[in-house]
């Protein structure tokens, strides 16, 4: 399997005040991670690293699908995004167009020019996350289950090896985020490395994956 992010003894730091110290760890296609810890425990902030909105302060390596974090300029920060797909707690969908207009909006943000392209892979990605026939629907129509699988709908519009999912749980109800859950390792199991921040155990004991765990301002591999 192929190595898509490499982390050897890294410190991350936010506000000029470390965060986490001596990071090491390597993520592979096709594997599902739970990213645990207590809350402030770095987690996000380890999340945010990968693509680039927290800066890595040091490492011998820092490496995400094929950049160097240590050496990254900012103008190639877009172009690492584009690499991976991220999944936010609180959706951050666009309230003031349709489904089809949030997906169409980053295929357009991201280089998409071709428009019979544009609606073949929104229809793709709707069709992945049981979505196929929500696309004309405006977000406050959705329920927040239906809301974040949109969300992830938008995290695979460019076909990621990798998906960051920062507690896309945390604002659903038990039944709901397990579909959430079960949708993120049914793409695992497709071939995307998929990496799941987390506080609900229950889940992480409900689908098991491996283990990344964020305490005392070290990152432990279990």
């Amino acid at each position: 399997m192929s190595v898509i992010v490499n982390y050897k003894d890294v410190e991350i730091e936010r506000a000029e005040k470390s965060v986490l110290k001596g990071v090491s760890f390597s993520l592979s296609k096709g594997e599902f991670h739970y990213l645990v810890g207590r809350v402030g425990s770095g987690k996000s902030s380890l999340l945010k690293s990968m693509y680039a909105d927290v800066v890595v302060h040091s490492g011998s390596k820092a490496e995400v699908m094929g950049f160097d974090l240590l050496t990254l300029k900012k103008k190639n920060i877009p172009y690492l995004r584009r690499k991976i797909g991220i999944v936010f707690q609180d959706f951050q969908l666009l309230q003031d167009r349709s489904v089809n207009g949030n997906l169409r909006f980053v295929l357009r943000a991201t280089g998409w020019k071709n428009k019979s392209e544009m609606e073949d892979r929104i229809e793709e990605v709707l069709e992945m996350v049981g979505m196929a026939n929500k696309s004309y629907k405006m977000p406050h129509e959705l329920s927040g289950g239906e809301q974040q699988r949109i969300v992830i709908a938008r995290a695979l519009l460019n076909r990621p090896d990798l998906i960051l999912a920062d507690e896309p749980t945390g604002n659903l109800d038990p039944q709901t985020g397990n579909q959430i859950v079960t949708l993120l390792h049914s793409l695992s199991s497709k071939g995307h490395c998929v990496v799941m921040a987390t506080h609900n155990m229950q889940l992480v004991e409900e689908f098991p994956g491996k283990i990344l765990r964020c305490e005392g301002k070290k990152l432990e591999v279990e």
